[in-house]
């Protein structure tokens, strides 16, 4: 056993999952032991109540994984490896990080000896199931070394996963995937608030959902998952209407400007995730206040 997984949240237990379901046994840590207790009784995999148990319960060459979120976690779980790592030992990060930090990164593993791969993983909690959608840059050599596990969590073994180029090249096209992501899903969304406030033809949102999943166009694993929700309720009467940003839509408009590159549609639709967090509201009174001012036009108050 020479593959180990840390941190076992929604993505990272799914994966150890799927690679147990492939006959594949690794080491699986997490931040509370239970968590790592239970999925060890459902997998059979080695449970690790802290890094010297991975590093010891790991046969070198060791295979490290990282599935923690981006930025100080990882940095800790990083300070906290290196100095039990051996020189030859893989570690890769499985977060979603930006493709900036993955050279430096690089370049401190490199000082223990340690190889450094930066994974974008894609498959949400579909992927346990389906697969994952996997990007990873790094060496020629790294990309040997993890391809049986690769091939094990990817949708096939031929499919769903690519050696994009140096360190940083995973992270950086995961990012513009999720930016694109961004764009897909506020098409869709303005789409459907189109026709849902038609007035006169009471237009069936589930019945056109399910329609444009066969043949259409634009027929895509959203469509299929706005599909099965508006099939249930079509209202949605129950959700505020915000949405969170993960982080990557940002990192894509600003690398967008960096490289000079028009990206309206990604920027555009971060730019309304932003507006459901409530960070509209003054700008839209400021307008309410300045359209009453030059026309008399009447503001509504609280």
């Amino acid at each position: 056993m020479e593959f180990g997984i840390v941190g076992l949240g929604r993505m990272g237990a799914n994966m150890a999952r799927r690679l147990a379901r492939q006959g594949i046994k690794i080491a699986v840590m997490n931040r509370t032991f239970d968590v790592t207790e239970a999925l060890v009784k459902e997998t059979g995999h080695t449970a690790c109540v802290d890094y010297p148990a991975l590093i010891a319960a790991l046969k070198a060459p060791r295979i490290v994984w990282l599935m923690l979120p981006a930025g100080e976690v990882t940095e800790t779980a990083l300070s906290a490896l290196l100095p039990l790592l051996l020189p030859g030992d893989l570690l890769v990060d499985g977060a979603n990080a930006h493709y900036k930090d993955d050279m430096p990164r690089a370049a401190r593993c490199a000082q223990f000896g340690v190889e450094f791969v930066d994974a974008g993983v894609s498959g949400g909690v579909w992927g346990l199931e389906n697969g994952y959608c996997i990007m990873f840059g790094g060496s020629d050599a790294a990309a040997a070394r993890l391809q049986p596990y690769l091939q094990a969590l990817a949708p096939t073994p031929t499919s769903g996963w690519l050696h994009t180029g140096p360190v940083g090249s995973g992270h950086y096209v995961k990012m513009v995937h999720n930016g694109i992501e961004y764009g897909m899903m506020q098409a869709f969304a303005e789409g459907f608030a189109l026709m849902k406030d038609k007035p006169g033809f009471n237009l069936d949102l589930a019945a056109i959902s399910e329609l444009w999943r066969h043949g259409s166009v634009v027929r895509s694993w959203l469509l299929d998952l706005s599909a099965e929700f508006l099939a249930e309720d079509q209202m949605l009467a129950t959700i505020e209407p915000f949405v969170a940003d993960s982080g990557e839509g940002r990192w894509t408009a600003l690398a967008a400007i960096e490289q000079g590159i028009p990206a309206p549609i990604m920027t555009l639709a971060l730019a309304m995730r932003f507006a459901t967090q409530g960070n509209n509201d003054y700008a839209a009174k400021l307008l309410a206040k300045m359209r009453q001012g030059f026309g008399g036009h009447a503001v509504k108050e609280h």
